[in-house]
């Protein structure tokens, strides 16, 4: 017995080293694999604490931070203004020719509404069978002003109306027609010799003003409210001026009017040329030219008013 006891003991103490030594020869990627997978009849599933702490913890959302995200916003906004800004300034009167064709078109028009009026003006004048029915009629010129105001203030504020082809031309020649019967009435009663001299006045104080207001730098288009308030000045001026005649009052009041319809020439002729800082849309070239012949037919009759 003692015998066998000695074996084993010789035999375990052979053992033990020679396991020892091949675990420490083993290499360290025998240490570090995965282990095996554990059936689960073998062993049970993990608690509810370590299957949480297994899973993958949830993507945090990032809010934008003021002084970053919100900066390109504002890059962005303030590059859109940008671009509006630019659409908003570029104007079809840019073009020259854009800007050429509307002032022929306007000047065609206008020239035309001229010859018409002057030319009823004369018949009137001259013609003295034409001249006492006219002054003897008196309804066909009170019919005349109403249809004047009703078409030129429709022409004037109803965009709708004024921009569609072709009654706005149809509204253009009413007014043009209604006008000159008006002027060609108040004409009769005046000499022939005033009314001469008045038409080559007023024809020369034109084509100066007209050629002014393309050579000049000045924009005097700004000055359209200064002009209405002096407008109301020369009115009350003119009233008092009857209960207080004197010749010199009637020489001041008629070199301030000539002056004041003179600078509403000035400035629709700009606003007409579109060079300056205010100026009207090409396809309004009906209302150019309804504002240029109003002007030129308030200086003839002012004009005539004064002879």
């Amino acid at each position: 017995m003692e015998a066998i006891a000695k074996n084993e003991t010789h035999l375990n103490a052979t053992v033990e080293p020679v396991i020892s030594k091949e675990m420490q020869d083993a290499p360290d990627s025998d240490m570090s694999s995965p282990p095996l997978p554990h059936s689960s009849q073998s062993e049970e599933p993990p608690p509810y604490s370590a299957a949480l702490e297994m899973d993958p913890p949830p993507k945090s959302e990032t809010i934008p931070q003021p002084g970053s995200g919100y900066e390109s916003l504002a890059g962005i906004g303030e590059q859109d203004a940008t671009d509006t800004t630019s659409i908003k300034t570029t104007c079809p009167f840019d073009d020259k020719a854009v800007r050429r064709g509307f002032i022929r078109k306007v000047f065609c028009i206008l020239t035309l509404q001229l010859l018409f009026t002057f030319s009823v003006v004369c018949v009137f004048t001259f013609s003295s069978v034409v001249k006492k029915a006219v002054q003897e009629n008196l309804w066909a010129y009170i019919s005349s002003v109403i249809i004047f105001m009703v078409v030129a203030i429709t022409l004037s504020f109803l965009k709708s109306f004024s921009r569609r082809h072709p009654w706005n031309i149809v509204g253009l020649a009413v007014v043009t027609v209604s006008l000159s019967y008006m002027v060609g009435t108040v004409a009769s009663f005046y000499d022939t010799r005033s009314v001469i001299i008045t038409m080559g006045a007023t024809l020369a104080i034109t084509v100066t003003v007209i050629a002014f207001s393309a050579q000049t730098r000045f924009d005097f288009t700004i000055c359209y409210g200064l002009l209405l308030i002096l407008a109301v000045d020369l009115i009350m001026f003119g009233f008092f001026s009857i209960f207080y005649y004197h010749y010199i009052t009637d020489i001041c009041y008629g070199c301030l009017g000539a002056l004041l319809y003179s600078l509403f020439l000035i400035i629709d002729c700009q606003l007409m040329m579109g060079m300056m800082s205010n100026r009207v849309d090409p396809e309004e070239y009906i209302n150019a030219a309804l504002l240029i012949y109003l002007d030129v037919v308030l200086i003839f009759l002012y004009l005539l008013g004064r002879s």
